[in-house]
């Protein structure tokens, strides 16, 4: 029996029904639906099919097990478990695989926690819950630190892996004292979701941003506090949003909780009225009621410790962003000024507490200085929208650091760190319609984890069958160093993006000219043949073409001085939220 590949089914089940010669050309199988064909082989014989595993290995709830261990067998054995047995984990040695159902499943109960509590690895089918006990039990044994990394493709359910993993431990690690701090721990997590996850195309909940959760523990074990790191805030979501996409779940959560009585001064109406939510079209998730879901923000942020003044602080600040999206602007002198005068320039101002003629000017005026003198010269209606989103890119990300800083005080504590284990949730790679910077970034954090995982999966475990002089013959395993290389080395991508920002006049299309140049001739790079402003990269997962456009603009991420220091003087205070914004 064997594998061969298929344009729609990827791989198809055949068998030989004649025996194969060296320098057959072909070879004769016998299809599933009983049909016959010939299969052509290379004439060293070197592309000949992958073998399939006898049946009674297939369904194995470790891949290891099985006998031939390549891409169809696993695919196979995946498939038979998630869609005969209904099980969505499956083990690959110290790798858990889990496929995401897109339904909730009655396996997360409390009692399961408990089932998985104090069992080795594979004494029980497999389960996240399995290897968060795996950790804990190797923390405590080894007295080591350990840390779980959930990586896969975008929607393939990483969040959602992290919160059971960090479930597990709550429970199994409760506090001895009544600080309650594993209800806290659990509850950053949908503050972390209303600000940091958007409906993507790919997933109605898709987290825009990276974190790295460590969880401490004391001598015996219980949990004693948290810690919380973030990377990669997709900030340009905050001022666009693809089609049938989202901007982040707290803006719809807001405009549905507009006609509140304590939220009258906020000015706000439905999301669909406002531009930085509806570029997407439908606003709506299906399934998802954002009041509801803005109740149970409030109370995670209540829980942690977030006085209502400063909750009420954050929400005018998102307000305050959604008016600065509906500015109108209007071109004055042929194009080259602009003047901006409405309501929704005056709810910005009064949420923020900022001088309303000082933001009108400097949202329409740009400073120079030179070593003469300083000028102050009128920008056109392309200018004041791209300083107009830089600058609500900047209070959304200032406000974003600020509550990731106050979740991790709620979560603080002065008791010692025994030990501790981490949990690193981090953006799927992701290939859309349009790629950009976003993207581009997205898959190069993605390109040096899946490093991070062959290194420790392949190269130590053999280099340790080496060091036992056990006979083993070494696994070719796909190296990215080359793709990093590309992207990260002297001259590469970043470095020749870096450049491109510090002249004077570059552009975007000089760019892409200079990556032509220098990198056409590495395997990893491609130049698209109807295109002089994109790029391809052959990342590890698959073949991603960027379009450059913007990727200057993104990388320099400019904002005005100007419009900072109005920010700086404002009133509203929210315990250093204002002087953050510098």
């Amino acid at each position: 029996m064997v594998w061969i590949p298929d344009p729609n089914e990827v791989w198809r089940s055949a068998e030989i029904i004649k025996d194969y010669k060296e320098g057959d050309k072909s070879l004769r199988l016998k299809l599933e639906d009983e049909t016959v064909c010939e299969y052509p082989i290379d004439r060293q014989g070197s592309q000949l099919p992958f073998l399939r595993n006898p049946d009674i290995l297939v369904g194995e709830n470790d891949l290891t097990a099985l006998s031939y261990l390549h891409e169809p067998a696993v695919l196979h054995n995946l498939k038979v478990r998630f869609l005969e047995s209904n099980h969505i984990y499956t083990y690959c040695g110290i790798v858990l695989v889990a496929i995401n159902p897109y339904e909730q499943l009655p396996i997360y109960e409390q009692d399961v926690i408990y089932a998985y509590s104090g069992q080795n690895m594979g004494d029980m089918d497999p389960h996240i819950f399995a290897v968060a006990e795996e950790a804990y039990k190797q923390m405590a044994r080894d007295e080591k630190n350990q840390s779980i990394i959930v990586s896969g493709e975008s929607g393939a359910g990483k969040t959602v892996s992290a919160k059971y993993a960090m479930r597990f431990f709550a429970t199994v690690g409760g506090s001895a004292s009544d600080t309650n701090i594993e209800a806290k721990v659990l509850a950053s997590s949908p503050i972390m979701e209303a600000i940091g996850n958007a409906k993507t195309t790919r997933n109605d909940n898709s987290s825009r941003f990276g974190k790295y959760i460590q969880i401490g523990f004391d001598k015996r074990y219980h949990i004693i506090g948290a810690n919380m790191r973030t990377y990669l805030l997709e900030k340009s979501r905050v001022v666009f949003q693809a089609e049938d996409e989202r901007n982040y779940h707290i803006f719809y959560q807001l405009c549905a909780s507009a006609s509140l009585p304590e939220f009258k001064d906020l000015s706000l109406t439905c999301a669909e009225d406002f531009f930085y939510t509806s570029q997407g079209g439908d606003t709506s998730i299906d399934g998802v009621d954002d009041a509801d879901d803005f109740e149970k923000t409030r109370h995670a942020f209540t829980l942690l410790g977030v006085k209502e003044s400063h909750q009420m602080a954050i929400f005018k600040i998102i307000a305050s962003i959604l008016h600065l999206g509906n500015l109108e602007i209007q071109a004055e002198r042929d194009g080259d000024a602009c003047s901006i005068s409405d309501e929704h320039l005056n709810n910005f101002c009064s949420l923020l507490g900022v001088e309303h003629s000082q933001m009108q000017h400097w949202l329409c005026h740009r400073k120079f200085v030179t070593t003469a003198e300083t000028y102050v010269k009128t920008m056109s209606v392309q200018q004041v929208v791209n300083a107009r989103n830089a600058l609500a890119k900047h209070i959304y990300a200032q406000l974003f650091n600020w509550i990731v800083e106050h979740v991790n005080k709620a979560l603080h504590t002065t008791i010692k760190q025994h030990s501790f284990i981490g949990v690193l949730d981090i953006y799927g790679f992701e290939t859309f319609e349009v790629n950009s910077f976003e993207q581009f970034c997205i898959n190069y954090a993605n390109e040096k984890l899946q490093q991070q995982f062959n290194l420790h999966v392949f190269k130590l475990e053999q280099e340790e069958y080496m060091k036992e002089q056990i006979p083993w013959t070494l696994i070719d395993f796909y190296d990215n160093q080359p793709c990093i290389d590309l992207i990260e080395a002297k001259l590469g991508i970043l470095d020749l993006l870096d450049e491109e920002c510090k002249v004077p006049k570059g552009t975007d299309q000089n760019w892409a000219q200079k990556l032509y140049d220098r990198h056409s001739a590495s395997q990893h790079f491609q130049k698209p043949r109807m295109s002089n402003t994109s790029f391809i990269v052959v990342h590890f997962a698959d073949k991603v073409e960027y379009q450059c456009e913007g990727f200057l603009e993104k990388n320099r991420d400019t904002v005005y001085e100007e419009q900072i220091n109005i920010l700086k003087a404002s009133k509203v205070k929210a315990e250093r939220l204002e002087r953050r914004m510098g």
